[in-house]
């Protein structure tokens, strides 16, 4: 295997900022596997919801933190969860990756984030709280980031195609490696 073959291309941002759709559809384009944390989190442990109500947030955030980790060594596309960043150990792994900044104004998020599945956005008010929870994130995702791309306009697919090409820009070529 040829340094940093296996190098991912993780997808980061807050809740409801089309990490998971971007990140399926740039996976399909350039033939790489995709694997989304909060998916493997409910497939080894139940709904994310119900484990946040059972165990609580600290319990999440260590599932979370090894999902993130078998995700990363498998290299592909991969798709964070908004929160996974908090977790310092992800952080430094990201290092090791190529990280897209997915971002998303307030006012689209709305009507993407669905509070009965989100636990931290329930109850009175999600997009406020979505909002504050960004905001406290923000500085994170700017420090992590490569490169960021806004998906509150335009068509998925021009989205889609502007992730494909910068990755494809920062992938060594077999001639190049």
């Amino acid at each position: 295997m040829t340094p940093g073959a296996n190098r991912a291309l993780v997808l980061i941002g807050p809740m409801g900022a089309g990490k998971t759709s971007v990140g399926r559809r740039v996976a399909r384009a350039l033939d790489l596997p995709f694997v989304d944390t909060d998916k493997l989190i409910v497939r080894d442990h139940g709904p994310i919801p119900e484990v946040f109500a059972a165990h609580g947030e600290p319990h999440f955030r260590a599932l979370e933190r090894a999902a993130v980790a078998e995700a990363l060594a498998e290299g592909g596309v991969v798709a964070l969860g908004g929160g996974a960043i908090l977790d310092a150990d992800t952080r430094a792994d990201l290092g090791a990756h190529r990280v897209v900044l997915l971002t998303v104004a307030p006012h689209i998020v709305a009507g993407r984030i669905q509070a009965d599945s989100r636990p931290l956005v329930a109850g009175d008010d999600p997009v406020g709280r979505w909002q504050r929870i960004f905001l406290e994130r923000r500085a994170l995702y700017e420090d992590l980031a490569d490169i960021t791309f806004d998906t509150s306009s335009g068509p998925l697919a021009t989205i889609v195609a502007d992730v494909v090409a910068w990755a494809q820009s920062e992938s060594p070529t077999e001639e190049n490696a």
